[in-house]
């Protein structure tokens, strides 16, 4: 009996032992594989780190390029003659849109040749009018809306030619060209177009500031005019004295001068608070050098009379097709390059 006593006892330590050893392998290998450390976090719901792919991320932004903020929405070309096509309209072609015959909208501005070079997510909306005066694009011409009310969240490019008007440079010209050849009508005109020119800020800056309201991100590019008139002109042209046309040239640096310093002064008010959008200048006073009025193949037509009904054709001293495929030239390139500044505008 004693010795079958000590055989069950020497069992049952073997199978402890077994029991035990086994234990350890599975404890251990268990650990190994992770399971106890899983089991204790989705029994404790303890939190425990992971490294898997996080279910959800944060939205990060990017910061977009010029060229993509353009593009992102609607292209809205609003100005005056110089953006409408008044150079090239004709009357027995079909109008593009809405009031284009009273506003003399044409195919051959720069407007529709900016439109074909990019692809503008929104499409495209060309509302230049013949005549308009920075508040006329306020307040409507012709019982025609607006031009600043076709603004709206969707623009992310808006093209703008103004203040010609403003300073009267379709009356001024008239004066020059009617004058007799040796009087000093032309140019006795200096102080009040200068008064006029001086107006010229404060009503742009109002037209800037309605833009930014209506489409705050928006890329806002402002034309320059080009000069007239060789720079060193030596034949009369028109009824024009050399005397006439330097007056004259000297009369397009001031307007530009002017609207190029609202417009940078209005853009650096922008990236300071970094916000979006832009206002940018496009210099045309050099564009058409070389292709002058006067010169074998210019960019800007000459005087144009209607002998049969003895008046002077609009499209006198208004860009050839050559001279809006050079605004064209002169706009793409400024929506590729951008406003010299990082843009503040973001995707995520």
């Amino acid at each position: 009996m004693g010795e079958v006593a000590l055989d069950g006892t020497r069992r049952n330590i073997v199978r402890v032992t077994a029991a035990v050893a086994a234990g350890v392998v599975l404890a251990f290998g268990c650990l190994q594989l992770g399971v106890y450390p899983k089991l204790a976090c989705a029994l404790l719901d303890a939190g425990c780190p992971t490294t898997r792919e996080p279910a959800g991320r944060l939205p990060q932004a990017t910061r977009l390029t010029p060229v993509q903020v353009a593009q992102s929405g609607m292209y809205v070309a609003l100005g005056d003659s110089y953006s409408s096509g008044e150079g090239v309209y004709e009357l027995d072609k079909q109008p593009l849109n809405d009031g284009a015959d009273r506003c003399h909208r044409a195919n051959g501005s720069y407007v529709p040749l900016v439109a074909r070079a990019y692809r503008f997510g929104g499409g495209t909306a060309f509302y230049a009018c013949s005549g308009a005066t920075t508040s006329q694009l306020l307040s409507g011409q012709y019982g025609h809306q607006p031009q600043i009310t076709r603004v709206d969240t969707a623009a992310s490019l808006v093209t703008l030619s103004i203040g010609g008007n403003d300073a009267g440079f379709t009356k001024v010209l008239t004066g020059c060209i009617v004058k007799l050849p040796w009087s000093t009508a032309c140019v006795d005109q200096d102080t009040a177009v200068n008064r006029r020119i001086e107006q010229l800020g404060p009503n742009l800056l109002k037209v800037l500031r309605e833009l930014r309201v209506r489409a705050p991100g928006s890329r806002v590019i402002v034309l320059g005019y080009p000069r007239p008139f060789p720079e060193n002109p030596a034949e009369t042209v028109d009824n024009l004295s050399p005397a006439d046309q330097r007056w004259l040239n000297d009369v397009t640096r001031r307007l530009n001068g002017v609207v190029g310093s609202v417009v940078s002064d209005f853009d650096r008010a922008i990236a300071a608070f970094g916000a979006p959008g832009s206002v940018e200048y496009v210099d045309a006073y050099e564009a058409f050098t070389g292709h002058e009025v006067g010169r074998p193949q210019p960019f800007l037509n000459g005087l144009h009379v209607d002998v049969e009904q003895m008046k002077v054709n609009a499209s006198s001293y208004h860009p050839t097709g050559e001279g809006y495929r050079r605004f064209a030239d002169l706009i793409t390139k400024q929506i590729a390059a951008g406003p010299g500044r990082p843009m503040n505008n973001y995707r995520l």
